[in-house]
């Protein structure tokens, strides 16, 4: 198969014949030489099922290195729309329907309600057949319902739409990000770059390959080192330890839920730790709280690399350096990859220390939303895209994220940052986890308020958490309600969703 620079094959070719690519519990390893003959003969698979460039191949497959492989074939040449597999009928008929798509790869083992939705809508599903016998990740297509002309062959061009996924749209609809082969390529090398990734590491991937989270940082940031990619089936907290004892790693990727959970646990598990020494750990999808950065390091004894991305970025933005670059807690870090600057509301850019729009612009970001013009001029701005976070940064580069625009509590014309209220709270020894969210309120429009998880064995009163947020916060900013929870709940990725938490929690 021909090789295009820019592309998601040349990120592949970076591997040694020899050299594992993908591993994952209980199996034996893939060789980079396997691995690209297997994605070469998936993705010809796709072509005589036909999908061709640009073709929308849905992809509803359990986390693990099948999952990575019919990724890596979609990715390749078609364009792949990976989607959470948790998702009921209703959600799968909307993005099947949405996306256009020309296939639905799923695996033979595997129930799932996209295969009827699909069958009604008319989409032809495609079982993907793993081999449990063979190396990680190997696998067979099978047509299993529909029938399509084979696609054109020919390998793919850096303008290729390579991934499209959704926004997560809890305020509108979902808007669609595509995702160029360029744009993939760019933000895998930002990724190595930043990391300082070889063929020697080899990373224990616990993030969901539906989203760009993990399919960026998680698998083709160190495949396009040549390094190792141990594809587990999804975060579990009570098999953390087990497989990374079985994997060896030197560093992983994780949201911030995932390294609290990780951390709580630690103390049973320190032989592991000690006996599999990390490089770094990395975190990034939402704020991780400097208390816990400070527990991992102390666990670990590693450097914790906050890093800033999002979906139409292809991932990572700005990342805070390895040692000896230096390290700010409670920043994202400076710029790694595309450029990023600080905007007002007339589209200027302001100074160091002056707070705004944090913008960006660079060959890693999206041309723009799919078929939505109104969308596309509200994000671009004389050619930077307008990430929607309020940040500032300083002299430095380094950049502090303050809010998400729309998250920003508006309580009787005074502006309140959760987060603020989140990191004072986060300092009390009884709290493991908060999110401070807005509620409606007759008067004032919006009021403060916290949902919060205790560390275990510990206890404390609303009253107690009040009076100690009121020493270091206005009044205003003191959450007039605190809810103690087991449990927050999560978006599919493992993020803490402010958005729409009081109506979750029965408040609004």
């Amino acid at each position: 198969m021909t090789r295009t620079a820019d592309t998601i094959l040349d990120l592949l070719a970076a591997g040694a014949d020899n050299a594992t690519a993908i591993s994952a519990p209980g199996r034996a390893p893939l060789t980079y030489r396997a691995l690209r003959t297997l994605v070469g003969e998936t993705l010809q698979g796709l072509r005589g099922m036909g999908a061709g460039r640009n073709d929308r191949v849905a992809i509803v497959l359990p986390n693990g290195p099948e999952m990575a492989v019919g990724f890596l074939a979609a990715a390749a040449g078609c364009t792949a729309a990976p989607l959470n597999p948790a998702y009921r009928a209703e959600e799968f008929e909307f993005y099947l329907t949405d996306l256009d798509a020309r296939l639905l790869l799923v695996e033979t083992e595997k129930a799932s309600p996209a295969i009827e939705v699909a069958r009604r809508l008319r989409v032809p599903v495609v079982q993907l057949v793993p081999d449990r016998a063979g190396p990680a990740g190997t696998v067979t297509l099978t047509p299993a319902g529909g029938a399509l002309s084979p696609a054109p062959a020919g390998a793919a061009t850096p303008e290729d739409i390579a991934l499209v996924l959704h926004t997560s749209g809890t305020t509108s609809r979902p808007k669609i990000v595509p995702l160029s082969q360029r744009n993939i390529w760019a933000s895998a090398r930002n990724v190595r770059t930043t990391l300082a990734l070889t063929p020697e590491d080899r990373g224990l991937n616990v993030m969901p390959l539906f989203h760009i989270h993990g399919l960026i940082a998680g698998l083709l940031a160190p495949l396009s080192a040549g390094g190792e990619v141990f594809c587990t089936p999804g975060f579990d907290a009570l098999h953390f330890f087990r497989w990374m004892d079985e994997a060896h790693p030197t560093w992983y990727t994780a949201v911030p839920t995932m390294h609290q959970t990780i951390v709580a646990r630690a103390g049973k598990h320190a032989e592991v730790i000690r006996a599999n020494p990390l490089r770094f750990i990395r975190s990034s999808s939402s704020a991780l709280p400097p208390q816990v950065i400070g527990e991992l390091e102390a666990t670990f004894n590693v450097p914790v690399i906050e890093s800033y991305g999002m979906t139409e970025a292809a991932h990572q933005m700005a990342s805070n350096p390895l040692p000896p670059g230096v390290r700010k807690p409670g920043t994202v870090g400076v710029a790694a990859g595309p450029e990023v600057a600080i905007m007002d509301v007339d589209g200027d850019l302001l100074r160091p220390g002056k707070p705004g729009e944090i913008v960006i612009r660079g060959r890693n970001v999206t041309s723009g939303y799919q078929n939505n013009p109104k969308a596309n001029a509200e994000a671009f701005t004389n050619g930077w895209f307008r990430t929607g976070d309020q940040g500032v940064m300083d002299d430095d580069g380094y950049i502090s994220i303050t809010g998400r625009l729309k998250e920003i509590i508006n309580r009787g014309g005074e502006k309140i940052s959760p987060r603020e209220v989140d990191e004072v709270l986060m300092d009390h020894p009884a709290v493991r986890q908060v999110v401070t969210f807005a509620v409606p309120h007759d008067k004032l429009g919006e009021d403060v308020a916290a949902a919060v998880v205790l560390r275990e064995g510990a206890s404390a009163t609303d009253r107690e958490l009040r009076e100690f947020a009121g020493k270091r916060l206005a009044p205003f900013k003191v959450p007039r309600t605190i809810l103690f929870l087991e449990e927050i709940p999560k978006g599919a990725t493992g993020k803490l969703q402010r958005i729409g938490l009081a109506q979750k929690l029965g408040l609004a």
